[in-house]
């Protein structure tokens, strides 16, 4: 039995869920929110050990918050940080079973 650092659970935060996603994944793509302070290393680390998979590439994009007013009271939601993780041929995560 293999042990993971409990480090790597971190520095992923959650898979996304979306058309654009989904439509990636048939690219060996996967999009996951992380930590805001996460590298490109770190990210490849996680994913590697987590889901026993070998990692191609690690592109990283800030989502800006929104601005929303809600009965005159302006507000910002918080930036996220998401990884698009590319995978190596042959190498499959499905983050759609677990929903």
């Amino acid at each position: 039995m293999k042990t993971i650092d409990p480090r790597h659970y971190d520095v992923i935060v959650a898979p996304v869920v979306t058309e654009k996603a989904t439509t990636a994944s048939e690219f060996n793509k996967v999009v996951f929110k992380v930590q805001g302070g996460a590298t490109k290393p770190q990210i490849k680390e996680a994913v590697e050990k987590l889901f026993d998979v070998k990692v191609k590439s690690v592109n990283t994009l800030v989502r800006k918050g929104k601005s929303k007013s809600f009965r005159g009271t302006f507000g910002t939601q918080s930036d996220t940080k998401r990884a698009v993780v590319t995978l190596e041929e042959g190498h499959r995560i499905d983050v759609t079973t677990g929903l």
